[in-house]
């Protein structure tokens, strides 16, 4: 049984303009399931249905059509013990500013019905750096504290499912590392994970399968090493004072003085080369890297196919 199950869930917000208008169709068809005690991504660019995704699973939205199942449980005929399974870090900063750390975490206990769990709430308050802060009332945090206890409170019942929605969201290098070293450990011992997040570097490194959505749409699903291995095999990367011609601009990605064009052989790599020395521009800093699944994902999202191995995986065969 997987531990989440999203089945042909597709969400329609209404037109307020007119009843002909059929409205804004954030979801569309959504289909896919994570296994138990997966490291499971799911990115897409802002607007793609991530958080709409993730409200429907938490019971904070419906879907229009469609079923999501928690471990077996329907998120809407039988909600209460879907949500018990489930443990949900929002992006937005929502605290309540009148309790401390410490309460906090106790009265998200009694939401769930969990009593005499100091010990659980010590461990937390332990693993997110929020020792010092146990007595602190929640107005006096910093964003990136706030941040810490928002994840505490939705581990604090230990659920089986954990959703870290945007969790890394503006928060320092130091959180970002404690967060990840402790969600890891979870992890390991067998808890499931579904993370959304714009930092691609870290679900390279943490997630062992990714879907993308576009437009409300799974436009890629498979394992992360499988979605390297059909990706562009390099990347040349360098830097310029001028701007690129419109031809070179319009087949590379840059940022600032940084450009980087994908290169299958050392033939590209040295035509790529060629034409900005013929541009009459010196390229600096030269150097070839793999590609990375930031290069996967603009592919993705450009609509270059990878490879069949992807689209079977978005059909539904898992690798």
């Amino acid at each position: 049984m997987p531990a989440i199950s999203f089945q042909s869930v597709s969400k329609i917000y209404p037109s307020e303009r007119s009843q002909a208008d059929p409205g804004f169709r954030a979801l569309d068809g959504v289909s896919f399931d994570i296994q138990e005690g997966e490291f499971f991504g799911l990115l897409g660019p802002n607007g793609a249905g991530k958080t709409t995704l993730i409200s429907i699973l938490a019971g904070l939205s419906r879907a229009s059509s469609g079923r999501v199942l928690v471990q077996g449980c329907d998120v809407v005929a039988d909600y209460a013990n879907a949500r018990r399974k489930l443990g949900v870090v929002p992006q937005e900063l929502v605290f309540d500013p009148f309790f401390t750390v410490r309460e906090a975490l106790r009265i998200q206990s009694g939401y769930f019905g969990v009593k005499h769990n100091d010990a659980w709430i010590d461990e937390l308050l332990a693993s997110l750096g929020l020792t010092d802060k146990a007595d602190s009332n929640m107005r006096q945090l910093s964003g990136g504290m706030k941040r810490r206890v928002l994840v505490a409170q939705a581990l604090v019942h230990k659920p089986q499912v954990i959703v870290l929605d945007e969790p890394t969201a503006g928060v320092d290098v130091e959180l970002r590392q404690t967060l990840w070293q402790f969600v890891a450990r979870l992890n390991r011992q067998g808890s499931t994970v579904l993370l959304t997040t714009h930092y691609l570097e870290e679900a390279e490194a943490l997630c062992g399968r990714i879907a993308m959505l576009k437009q409300g749409r799974v436009v890629a699903l498979a394992p992360t090493s499988e979605l390297l291995r059909k990706a562009s095999s390099n990347v040349l990367r360098f830097k310029i004072d001028s701007e690129l011609p419109e031809n070179l601009a319009s087949q590379a990605r840059i940022t600032g003085r940084i450009v980087q064009f994908s290169a299958h052989n050392a033939r590209e790599i040295e035509q790529y080369l060629a034409a900005v020395r013929e541009a009459g521009l010196v390229a600096e800093d030269v150097e070839i890297r793999r590609a990375d699944l930031e290069d996967v994902f603009l592919d993705v999202m450009n609509e270059k196919v990878l490879d069949c191995a992807v689209e079977m995986d978005i059909a539904g065969v898992t690798p």
